[in-house]
């Protein structure tokens, strides 16, 4: 049982490493992009 434990957890460590956080990070800096270049459209660009 305690062997069978580990292989998932190795599994998920390896599938969060990999998979989910790069594609987390990716979705948040272009989710923040995203609204700054809505926000600019609307009320137009930065500065006096």
């Amino acid at each position: 049982m305690d062997e069978i434990e580990k292989k998932d957890e190795r599994k998920m460590f390896l599938f969060m490493t990999v998979v989910l956080f790069p594609v987390l990070s990716v979705a948040i800096v272009g989710g923040y992009g995203f609204m700054v270049w809505i926000s600019q459209l609307l009320m137009g660009p930065p500065g006096t």
